[in-house]
């Protein structure tokens, strides 16, 4: 974020509806799982931080974390495995992630907010009852918040991971396809947290050995 400069971010589509705005962390990596979140803030919500995640450092998600955890009326977050990946594909892995982070919120919400352009009905969510957004994540506060619930829980997730696959260098680049991973896999294999749809050319020798 631009130092000096402060985003305000839109509190809500409708007044007066519970809305939870909806957004994941993770579908671009190797390795992990991908991470949902649902939000719901009250009305008057503000934070000087709050933007899209990806444009938040670290430390500022890191901040801001807490603050949402506690002021929000109601979140959940919601982690969808690299095996579930492989079966669903990553785009409907991400959206099975945020309707079942929705269906843990209580209160339910009234109308979905969803960062991207796909989503589909699910329980007795109609089309009616949300919108995607794209951008959505830099545009509305309950995505925005969303962003941030789901990128720091999959961070510290793969941190974690990686204390016991020290190899991977999970811990900084949190299973993106970065040099060091994919020379890693290569020397060292696959491991039960690497998806396997999805791949650079470079890697088919190691995914589909004899």
């Amino acid at each position: 974020m631009a130092k000096g400069k402060e985003i305000r971010l839109l509190s809500c589509k409708h007044e007066g509806v519970v809305e939870a705005g909806c957004d994941e962390a993770g579908r671009g990596p190797l390795a992990g799982p991908v991470f949902a979140a649902a939000v719901i803030l009250p009305p008057d919500f503000h934070h000087p931080l709050l933007n899209d995640s990806k444009q938040m450092s670290s430390r500022e998600r890191d901040l801001l974390r807490p603050v949402i955890e506690q002021e929000a009326v109601a979140w959940a977050v919601e982690a969808v495995s690299a095996e579930e990946i492989d079966k669903l594909n990553i785009l409907w892995a991400s959206v099975t992630g945020m309707q079942r982070a929705v269906l843990k919120l209580n209160p339910r919400p009234e109308f979905l907010l969803i960062d991207g352009n796909k989503f589909r009905p699910f329980a007795d969510y109609k089309r009616k009852d949300y919108e995607t957004v794209v951008h959505g994540d830099a545009t509305y506060a309950s995505i925005a918040a969303a962003s941030v619930l789901a990128k720091t829980y999959r961070d510290a997730y793969m941190k974690k991971l990686a204390e016991q696959y020290p190899q991977y260098g999970w811990e900084h680049n949190m299973g993106y396809p970065t040099p060091e991973h994919i020379a890693a896999i290569k020397q060292y294999g696959l491991t039960e947290h690497h998806r396997k749809s999805f791949h650079p050319k470079e890697l088919e020798p190691v995914l589909f050995e004899d």
